[in-house]
């Protein structure tokens, strides 16, 4: 399971992300970092764009909550999710991991 730890503003975690994938999706865990597809090229913040859009979907939260905390142009990305609790976001992402 990836850390996730709490913050004085929300709950954050590290994401690998892969761009240019076939479907947005998590595809598994490498090293402390979930590995996340997103179909969007690295160019002009596509890429970051649709990490944001993905983890807003997935917690259904709005997209000005999801934040890309450091990492903006790496592909290791610490994500800053506020308006979530920490046994949810471990539960969801423990839970799509479990399933593939």
């Amino acid at each position: 399971m990836v850390p996730v730890k709490d913050t004085a503003t929300g709950v954050t975690f590290t994401v690998k992300v892969h761009p240019r994938a076939r479907k947005n999706a998590i595809t598994g865990v490498v090293g402390d970092a979930l590995k996340l597809a997103v179909t969007a090229p690295p160019v002009e913040g596509r890429a970051n764009q649709a990490v944001v859009e993905f983890f807003a979907d997935l917690f259904e939260i709005p997209r000005s909550s999801v934040t890309i905390a450091s990492g903006e142009t790496s592909r290791l990305k610490r994500i800053l999710l506020a308006g979530v609790d920490h046994k949810t976001v471990e539960q969801r992402l423990n839970k799509i991991l479990e399933n593939g």
